[in-house]
């Protein structure tokens, strides 16, 4: 029988992260996306502690219960892959195999690009490597879709934050049911309508489907609530620092993921209709030459741990056994 869920907190770089774990073995961390927390990998944490891994999800920095430094620039993605450097030393291990869905799909692939001594494998959901930047910076956005599109529309500081804040559960619903393949939409950019705010851009859900419940946005809800209007600040300054992060990693363009490698997306997921995303899943056999598969779920949205828990938790469990057939 598998040891039960447990919630404790460990001190990164002078920020304490919230992170919750589950089993024993060779360390396996979940790094969740945007507007997410740990609560995130729910489906993910006893099958892949049943087979033998310590699993453990934190939230990331200026999410959820974990600290939010109030400096916009302590977001960097040279402050996060430094929390998954630390926190790995932190729980005592000398590597993991680390899975990243979303936002935290780029500190995962920049994390094994930048420190494959530390990193026994990488897995990507959603969010291809576009190394070493991660998203594409905001001139390129602004070209391609204006200057309403959502990654621009989050700059500004407080007024996203503001309505997003405004009503939790009314962005979790919108957020998570209208990125899903459950949406009804063709996957398309996210931009936000001229003249209204970000809830124009999703609209109104009337029921949740069928992988989503009350309990579960509740979850999320009363992880950000404690937080008053401040409680999507932290995940915002990732986006507030997108140019940043290009400026600051320039000294390692052109570097490839050398550890085994998986990426799984779904075929209704947003990301799939951005620009330059087809040729960045082209190119992941030379990007990361380790690949192991790249799978491509139907009828899956941009949740795809929440939305196909059973065909993730098969391709993790078969992508961590190749891992550690690989020779140390």
């Amino acid at each position: 029988m598998v040891n039960p869920l447990t919630h404790g907190s460990v001190e990164v770089n002078g920020i304490r992260l919230h992170v919750a774990e589950q089993g024993e073995g060779p360390l396996v961390l979940l790094l969740h996306g945007f507007p997410e927390s740990w609560y995130s990998w729910r489906h993910q944490f006893e099958p892949l502690a049943a087979a033998g891994y310590r699993v453990v999800a934190p939230d990331q920095r200026g999410y959820a219960r974990s600290d939010r430094p109030a400096d916009v620039a302590s977001y960097t993605l040279l402050h996060l892959v430094g929390d998954v450097v630390a926190l790995i030393k932190a729980l005592g291990e000398e590597s993991a195999v680390v899975v990243g869905h979303d936002w935290g799909a780029p500190v995962a692939w920049l994390t094994a690009a930048l420190r494959p001594d530390l990193v026994r494998g990488v897995a990507g959901l959603s969010v291809p490597p576009s190394l070493p930047g991660g998203l594409a910076p905001t001139a390129v956005s602004r070209h391609l879709y204006g200057d309403r599109f959502y990654q621009l529309y989050f700059q500004a500081e407080g007024v996203a934050d503001r309505e997003l804040a405004a009503d939790p559960a009314a962005t979790f619903r919108r957020v998570l049911v209208g990125g899903s393949g459950d949406s009804g939409r063709e996957p398309r950019p996210w931009v936000v309508p001229e003249g209204e705010g970000l809830a124009g851009l999703l609209g109104d859900v009337a029921g949740l489907p069928g992988w989503l419940t009350e309990q579960d946005i509740q979850a999320f809800v009363d992880d950000y609530a404690r937080h008053g209007e401040h409680a999507f600040t932290g995940p915002l300054n990732w986006y507030r620092n997108i140019d940043r992060n290009w400026e600051l990693l320039a000294a390692f363009q052109g570097l490839g993921i050398s550890v085994p490698a998986l990426y799984l997306v779904g075929d209704r997921d947003m990301v799939t209709a951005l620009r330059g995303v087809a040729e960045l899943r082209e190119q992941l056999p030379v990007t990361a030459p380790g690949l192991y598969r790249s799978i491509t779920l139907p009828g899956c949205g941009h949740w795809t741990q929440q939305e196909r828990p059973a065909e993730v938790n098969e391709a993790l469990l078969e992508f961590l056994g190749h891992v550690e057939e690989q020779p140390a």
